[in-house]
């Protein structure tokens, strides 16, 4: 530390490149400073710094350490705490999150010890040092809110471990989903309203959920005991009702129920399938040599959809082919709401069917593939339907959501069902398979651009920039983090020592390698990670206009 308050002070006053002098690695009492990388200048991306201090200085509860999710979920606390402690300091920042509990970079458990990644705007009076300001910063400041947040003396342990128990309730609920036939579950006295549509902390007025008796039940966890709630079976659930009664913001609280959630969060009793997907139509988007022919078929001029390929997808075949890149991915849970789909890949009602022929409509309604999906593939949707009830004759499931409550109206929608049958015929030409196989070109997932610089960049959850290529991420609804972006971008390029792989057994592949510690996914500390979904994963692959495939032949041993 003396060393580092020397090198500050002589640097004081200099132009602002003198502070690359810090780089290097800075012994204080009770824990190590690790400086990686040091800002061009006052207006370029913060320095990257590292706190390591050993485990004897932090003496974690034997159960904070193994196993997971504990682990991951102390590894979430102390970076909030970080945060907290230096909120009064905007020159430091790290990426702790907000309501979802995620396996990031910013805190990490390793041999030596519990290592903190962080950034800080280094002090400066235009592009002139202040080194006595930084030093304050540094040796003073920053000491006092490591030791706020990692010394037993000072950390609330209490806290940490109501934290880590609710994280570790929430990954048992959703075990115990697959052995109770269930895709999902909805804690009773849940809050599944959030304040606004950018500030997602629960709404403070909302109405407490509550299971109707015929759908209720009761799921163990090794903390709060047992909870009982909403279960979502297998098959075909729908969610109908009127207009503002809560259907969306059910099936919003599922689909973020694949990951946990922080305590008094109101969803953090709210559990999903952890492959469930969530669809909806993108216009503009790319598509690369899918097979769309279960849902489009016969184009004009004979031109096949068995590999199609377009740069400006429209809303039914962008819908057509994310639900054909779930399944591609593996996932046995689709998440569908009307409301962000394409009308015409939802349904194709009897009037309409009269006038225009179904030789002249290309595109097979989503109304009559989903029952093929359940019994054919064995996949499960859950579904919000508020107009059309011609989806009552193949749900297993219907629920009413009013004022924000459910009802299980399932006998009364089968009663409706049979009373009126549907005049519509049935427009599948020929019954569903899976997709066929495609290949992927490794070598074109290079975020290189033309001047062969590479750039991984993000905006937000909105795009990820990937060399020359601009993804748009907003039809991405479970991408919930930037840093999950960022985590993309970089481990993309990395996907494999092959020129190519089969897009059957890149799930597989995938799922395993992102399993792998941080270590051996990054090359660089960077502090500012978050693992992705598998799902997420593919998705921005399968959007990335520089990616190419080809068609895989089932006969071939090898891509």
């Amino acid at each position: 530390m003396k060393r580092l308050q020397s090198i500050l002070l002589s640097i004081d006053g200099k132009g602002y490149k003198a502070y690359r002098q810090l780089t290097g690695d800075y012994a204080f009492d009770d824990f190590q400073l690790r400086v990686d990388h040091v800002q061009g200048d006052p207006f370029a991306s913060p320095s990257r710094l590292r706190v390591i201090m050993p485990w004897e200085q932090a003496i974690l509860p034997d159960d904070a350490r193994e196993p997971q999710p504990r682990s991951i979920a102390v590894r979430d606390w102390l970076g909030r705490v970080f945060r907290e402690a230096a909120s009064d300091t905007p020159e430091i920042r790290i990426d702790a999150g907000r309501q979802t509990v995620l396996d990031r970079t910013a805190v990490l458990f390793t041999h030596a010890g519990i290592e903190i990644r962080f950034t800080v705007s280094l002090p400066a009076n235009g592009r002139t040092i202040l080194g006595k300001t930084a030093r304050d910063l540094l040796c003073r400041t920053l000491p006092r809110i490591v030791r706020r947040t990692l010394l037993p003396d000072q950390r609330d342990d209490d806290a940490m471990r109501r934290h880590a128990d609710v994280v570790e309730d929430q990954a048992a609920l959703r075990q115990a989903l697959d052995a109770r036939g269930l895709v999902a579950f909805v804690a009773d006295d849940a809050v599944l309203p959030r304040r606004s549509g950018v500030d997602d902390r629960p709404l403070e007025s909302a109405v407490p959920f509550r299971a109707p008796d015929s759908l209720r039940v009761e799921l163990p966890t090794p903390n709060a005991g047992p909870v009982t709630g909403l279960g979502i079976p297998r098959g075909i659930t729908l969610v109908v009702g009127g207009g503002f009664h809560g259907k969306s913001t059910l099936l919003s609280a599922v689909q973020f129920g694949v990951y946990d959630h922080i305590p008094g969060d109101g969803r953090h009793q709210v559990v999903a399938d952890p492959e469930a997907v969530k669809l909806r139509a993108e216009d503009g988007r790319a598509v690369h040599t899918l097979d769309l022919s279960p849902f489009i078929n016969a184009l004009p001029y004979d031109k096949s959809t068995k590999a199609f390929s377009t740069e400006l997808a429209s809303g039914s075949t962008s819908q057509a082919a994310a639900l054909q890149e779930a399944l591609e991915t593996g996932s046995r849970t689709l998440l569908v709401d009307e409301d962000t789909s394409a009308t015409n890949f939802m349904i194709r009602d009897a009037r309409m069917q009269a006038l225009v022929a179904k030789d002249e409509e290309p595109i097979t309604p989503f109304v009559d593939r989903i029952a093929e999906l359940r019994d054919r593939l064995g996949v499960s949707t859950v579904l919000v339907m508020g107009g059309s009830g011609d989806y009552f004759g193949a749900a297993d499931t219907v629920i009413q959501m009013h004022d924000y409550q459910p009802r299980d109206v399932t006998a009364e929608a089968r009663q409706i069902a049979a009373a009126n049958p549907s005049e519509r015929r049935i427009e599948a030409p020929e019954p569903l398979q899976a997709p066929l196989p495609r290949c992927l070109d490794v070598r074109s997932v290079e975020p290189s651009g033309k001047r062969g610089k590479r750039r991984v960049k993000v905006r937000g959850t909105d795009a990820l920039e990937f060399g020359d290529d601009v993804v748009d991420l907003r039809a991405l609804e479970q991408l919930v983090d930037a840093s999950q972006a960022r985590a993309i971008g970089l481990l993309l390029p990395a996907a494999g020592t092959a020129d190519a792989i089969w897009l059957e057994d890149a799930p597989r592949w995938f799922r395993s390698w992102l399993t792998q510690p941080w270590d051996a996914l990054t090359r660089r500390p960077d502090g500012d990670l978050v693992r992705p979904r598998l799902a997420e994963l593919m998705a921005v692959l399968n959007r990335l206009r520089s990616a190419r495939f080809r068609p895989g032949n089932p006969d071939d041993s090898t891509p």
